[in-house]
């Protein structure tokens, strides 16, 4: 068998993306594979290597890392860190979640690696916060040990919905119908641009089509639904408000990282001005969060990225 280096992998509900990693070619032989396709992470990366050979994995899973055992939020998926080691025969075996993978990719990433959302600074010394809107909401950030980082996971998508207007009360009201608790990631996260264009057309009451979020997205960019319109700059200023809490609570004045695929998909259509307005808008805290960078991450894989970088003794 052929040795490959690391394998690095970034794991969701629907895909799991594959690399080999080393330090003179970085990341090699990028590839998808569905997870409905395959009855394990085992399966998976068999049919990934072939008949190359790796010593070292690390794993970024899109689900809490708490122990031995992984189950997926999103998919059939679930193993044991110990078994799975074992079965695959490699001397180190490292999972850890992903939206650590996607902070850990951070400090490697380049100016044209980024679109600057809010020109600011990222002050040496301090943490940084990364979140970013999918099939939920991802919540990461890094503190400075040292002449490195440490990773911080988080499930701060969970933490609670707070509307900053009357709009997003009512929408609060609508969803609070349905979950007795509407976290942070019911309304900023794929599904949750649906909710809300849901919600706002039952606030309304007109009619609404719309059953995707990518119909949300799409009838927005055609400007053919009004409920749509208002969803995606409600949508803008939520990222900006939830992006402005982390900021506060992590202490990040070394910038603020957003990504995930529906940023993506919203391109220029996030609404700037009023993310920024919204991030901004934290009382007698304002002073904190003014200096500080937001930027939109544009690497393809940062979550491979992250994982290549992920020391264990940290």
């Amino acid at each position: 068998m052929d040795h490959a280096g690391m394998l690095v992998a970034d794991i969701g509900g629907t895909n799991a993306r594959f690399a080999l990693f080393d330090e003179e070619r970085g990341l090699s032989d990028i590839r998808n594979l569905s997870t409905a396709g395959h009855a394990g992470p085992a399966e998976a990366i068999r049919a990934y290597l072939g008949t190359r050979n790796v010593s070292t994995m690390v794993l970024a899973v899109a689900t809490p890392v708490d122990g031995d055992q992984i189950r997926f939020t999103n998919s059939h998926w679930q193993f044991s860190i110990a078994a799975l080691q074992r079965e695959l025969d490699v001397s180190s075996l490292s999972v850890i979640n992903d939206f650590v993978a996607q902070a850990l990719a951070v400090p490697h990433l380049g100016e044209t690696d980024l679109d600057i959302v809010r020109v600011g600074v990222c002050e040496p010394g301090w943490p940084i916060a990364v979140l970013g809107p999918g099939t939920g909401l991802g919540v990461a950030a890094l503190v400075p040990v040292g002449d490195g980082w440490r990773p911080i996971a988080s499930e701060g998508g969970h933490a609670s919905f707070a509307p900053h207007s009357e709009r997003e009360d009512t929408i609060l009201r609508e969803l609070r119908k349905e979950w007795p608790h509407v976290s942070c990631e019911r309304v900023l996260s794929g599904p949750g641009l649906l909710r809300v264009a849901r919600s706002l057309a039952a606030i309304d009451g007109v009619a609404f089509e719309a059953t995707t979020p990518a119909e949300v997205t799409g009838s927005a960019r055609d400007r053919t639904c009004p409920v749509c319109i208002e969803t995606v700059r409600i949508f803008s200023a939520l990222i900006g408000s939830i992006a402005g809490d982390l900021a506060l609570t992590f202490g990040a004045r070394g910038g603020v990282f957003l990504c995930g695929g529906v940023l993506a998909r919203l391109g220029d259509m996030l609404d700037r001005e009023l993310l920024t307005k919204n991030f901004l808008e934290k009382g007698r805290l304002r002073t904190f969060v003014n200096p500080i960078r937001i930027a939109t991450v544009t690497h393809p894989t940062p979550g491979l990225l992250g994982a290549a970088h992920y020391d264990p003794q940290r």
